[in-house]
């Protein structure tokens, strides 16, 4: 439903940005994309959707090697030390709407993204060109920083470069100092019924309507494990919340951990629980993360499976789409 790839790189020589293309197998993450053009010469990057507690959205666009702290980020925009969060699939799909292992400053393309604010690295300024997908995870292109700049004004974003790594003390003299990057308000989800707007560029060309990705399929569980056991039932099910997928793991460690760690050091379990809690505040974010890899790579999966399926049964016996 958004703009395809080749909408993006028309753009980018309308506006006589230059830039370099290099096609590839399909890549989920950095180390994968490395491996084919990691000896190019520019710089790989890593981009990160997030939401905050009010539903607004933030791109995080920042060098491979450079540390994303969301507890001090969320502190910067004053939206609470933990108010930041990895945003769900359905933010991905419904308003960046590129497939998973796409987000990049280039997803801001897609009108219903305009409401998403971008935070870029400001170690991009320093290297030559920087790596992003241009809306498919199957190319990379290679741009300068002020080339990116070139795109982003054309969209109507002004660049904002921030030091990402940086710890700056929030509080009541020293208010968040990125407060000014936080969207004016929470992102309103187009319906899948109705059609994309043309780009401005293709005003007067017809442009069919198609899915980004093909939809999920929600099944029922089936009951023949009745006996299985109590925790087991916690765990969610396909397309359920990461979140709430993290959450329900920690519920199942930790009374174990409890339990052992009472009877082999003999700590009451009032003591034990904050440093629990502790441990679980600081691992949720990354836990987060690899799930959502992890989730990310099944689904890419079994689109491909799908996908080599249907072309082996043959395009031709598939109805035509008007």
């Amino acid at each position: 439903m958004g703009y395809s790839k080749d909408n993006l790189l028309a753009r980018l020589e309308e506006l006589k940005i230059d830039f370099k293309r290099y096609d590839h197998p399909v890549v989920l993450t950095v180390e994968e994309q490395a491996k084919h053009v990691g000896n190019m010469g520019g710089a790989l990057t890593k981009n990160l959707l997030l939401k905050d507690k009010k539903h607004r959205l933030y791109i995080v666009s920042a060098l491979a090697e450079t540390k994303v702290d969301m507890k001090i980020l969320g502190q910067r925009l004053g939206v609470g030390k933990n108010g930041l969060r990895m945003a769900p699939e359905d933010n991905l799909h419904q308003v960046l709407q590129v497939p998973l292992g796409c987000v990049t400053p280039f997803a801001l393309f897609n009108e219903s993204a305009s409401a998403v604010s971008l935070l870029l690295d400001q170690g991009f300024k320093s290297k030559q060109s920087c790596y992003f997908h241009p809306l498919t995870n199957d190319v990379t292109i290679a741009l300068s920083s002020s080339n990116l700049d070139k795109f982003l004004l054309s969209i109507g974003k002004q660049p904002a470069y921030v030091d990402l790594e940086a710890s700056p003390v929030v509080g009541k003299d020293n208010p968040p100092d990125l407060a000014d990057l936080v969207p004016s308000g929470a992102i309103s989800f187009p319906e899948e019924s109705v059609e994309n707007v043309t780009p401005p560029h293709t005003q007067n060309k017809t442009v069919p309507k198609e899915k980004t990705c093909p939809p999920e399929v929600k099944t029922k569980p089936k009951d023949q494990n009745k006996g299985a056991s109590s925790s087991e039932s916690k765990i969610p099910t396909n397309g359920a919340n990461i979140e709430k997928f993290v959450t329900n793991m920690f519920e199942i460690i930790s009374p174990l951990l409890l339990s052992q760690l009472k009877e082999k050091l003999n700590i009451k379990e009032e003591e034990l629980s904050p440093i629990l809690n502790g441990c679980k505040e600081k691992a949720a974010p990354d836990l987060e993360r690899f799930t959502s890899l992890f989730k990310s790579a099944a689904y890419s999966a079994g689109f491909h499976a799908g996908f080599d399926t249907m072309l082996k049964n043959g395009l031709s016996e598939m109805p035509s789409r008007k």
